[in-house]
């Protein structure tokens, strides 16, 4: 069932929640510059296990409302910490992908980890996607310059582009269709906005604050959040395991979907060994 949950600044936030009845909680975070449905081969599995599912449309993507402002890391936290309330979750997976990664190392920050028993990062840009004069790791900040300059020039084709680089795997035609509309979806203005927060602000405190066990998924051939990160990420955590996925690209929740819900669900039933 789909919900509208409204914030304290009176933005409306698309939250989709699949088996309400469910034993355990997951709570998904997409990655820029989708919604939820990235999530689509998860949502179609693990409610049948008995899980809740719960998929969250952030503000100016998918079809939540989309402000013009915004879109830093702090607001986009606070979106998660509101629909945590009125959905009054407790001992919840908090799932994150990409920037939905990033999103969720803040929430784990600034609300402390409030109601998070377990944490996924999958892809995540965190402690910070661009390099940095002490961080020489992740991608160039011109990159991301040029990638808010197409989207501002034409978007559709930025979203072609980076939809060709995204997964490891062949896709079908129709598949490369529905993943390009998902990103058509968002507000322009929003997905140039959060390329901006990628380039504006650091997790590394966040990072060091996670206490929780925390599964850290990526692709080896991750073309848009490189590997590295995941290994840096799994340095700064201290009660977490990195599952490097050999055949994926950034979107590992597709390329190796079988093998991905299959190590989800043994993290969460305490069948995978964490250090």
């Amino acid at each position: 069932m789909g919900y509208f949950i409204r914030m304290k600044d009176g933005v409306n936030i698309f939250v989709q929640v699949l088996n309400p009845q469910g034993k355990k909680t997951i709570v998904f975070l997409h990655g820029w510059p989708g919604n939820h449905n990235l999530f689509e081969y998860q949502l179609d599995k693990l409610p049948k296990l008995g899980y809740r599912c719960i998929g969250i449309d952030q503000r100016g993507f998918g079809q939540s409302d989309k402000p013009f402002h915004g879109y830093d890391y702090n607001t986009l936290a606070d979106d998660v910490r509101g629909v945590v309330e009125a959905l009054d979750l407790h001992d919840f997976i908090l799932a994150g992908h990409s920037t939905g990664g990033a999103i969720a190392v803040r929430y784990m920050g600034r609300h402390n980890g409030y109601g998070v028993s377990k944490l996924v990062l999958i892809a995540a840009a965190a402690p910070s996607l661009i390099k940095r004069p002490n961080f020489p790791y992740g991608v160039s900040k011109e990159s991301i310059l040029q990638t808010i300059e197409d989207t501002y020039n034409d978007r559709p084709q930025m979203l072609r582009n980076f939809g060709d680089k995204f997964f490891f795997k062949h896709t079908s035609k129709a598949f490369s269709d529905w993943f390009f509309q998902l990103g058509l979806q968002a507000a322009g203005w929003a997905t140039a906005a959060v390329a901006e927060t990628w380039i504006k602000e650091v997790l590394f405190m966040d990072l060091e604050s996670i206490r929780v066990p925390t599964l850290i998924i990526h692709g080896i051939h991750d073309k848009i959040v490189p590997f590295e990160l995941g290994e840096i990420q799994k340095r700064m955590i201290k009660n977490s395991v990195l599952i490097p996925f050999e055949f994926s690209g950034h979107g590992s929740f597709y390329d190796q979907k079988d093998e991905f819900n299959d190590i989800m669900v043994k993290f969460i039933e305490n069948r995978l060994n964490i250090s």
